[in-house]
């Protein structure tokens, strides 16, 4: 009872900040960029409904193993538009540096994104089973942790550069994140108390929703613009 308070408590916290904070970006934004912003962290909130809503029914009832099927749907969705959310991503990275010369790299992020998206649609991951396989976790893991490190490398090069005191932090925040994520991968199914790290890598999300927040009030005037 104490884990499903917990997890629903945080989780509607969670869920609503990200999608509330995101559709305002995205409608009041006063420009593309800061639309971009509210674009990724509405679809952060959204995409994550569909496996947190379910786990905190789940959690309230059944239990987890006898609400597999709707658990695995809601993990899939997650991870389809966790991989768009760094797509979005790197292009506010794009826009924010006026970054023209890099098709090569764009052409990359797409590849990854598609192959990541691809792998995860593949019916050997047994979503709908409560016990999925190790080695099509790791799999279409890979290409989904490329991107990750391609956005670290790029945002910390250029936020130094430009003296960027708004996205800064954006190169912690998602090293952080996979930091939390990818031992949950490896480990969750044989070491479940792995699975608390979620809500550390949430968090990481949650710092980066706070970054694009800090863009949309820089926009409008409210802090002084870095």
């Amino acid at each position: 009872m104490a884990q499903a308070i917990a997890e629903t408590v945080f989780d509607v916290f969670y869920l609503c900040f990200a999608l509330i904070a995101g559709l305002i970006m995205l409608l009041k934004g006063k420009n593309t960029l800061v639309k971009k912003a509210g674009l990724m962290a509405a679809l952060l909130g959204a995409g994550d409904s569909f496996h947190l809503v379910p786990r905190s029914y789940a959690l309230w009832t059944a239990g987890l193993e006898a609400n597999a099927a709707a658990l695995g749907i809601g993990k899939l969705i997650t991870s389809i538009t966790m991989t768009i959310f760094y797509l979005i991503l790197f292009y506010i990275w794009r826009d924010r540096y006026e970054v023209k010369d890099c098709k090569t790299l764009t052409g990359t992020m797409w590849v990854l994104a598609f192959l990541r998206i691809v792998l995860c649609l593949l019916p050997q991951n047994q979503w709908l089973s409560y016990r999925q396989p190790l080695f099509y976790g790791i799999l279409r893991n890979i290409p989904f942790s490329i991107m990750g490190i391609i956005i670290i490398v790029i945002f910390a090069k250029e936020t130094k550069r430009a003296g960027d005191r708004v996205f800064r932090f954006i190169p912690a925040a998602v090293f952080l994140s996979f930091g939390f994520y990818l031992p949950v991968v490896l480990f969750s199914g044989t070491v479940p108390i792995v699975g608390i790290l979620m809500i550390p890598k949430t968090l990481a999300y949650v710092w980066i929703v706070l970054m694009g927040w800090q863009l949309y009030r820089q926009s409008e005037g409210n802090i002084k613009k870095s």
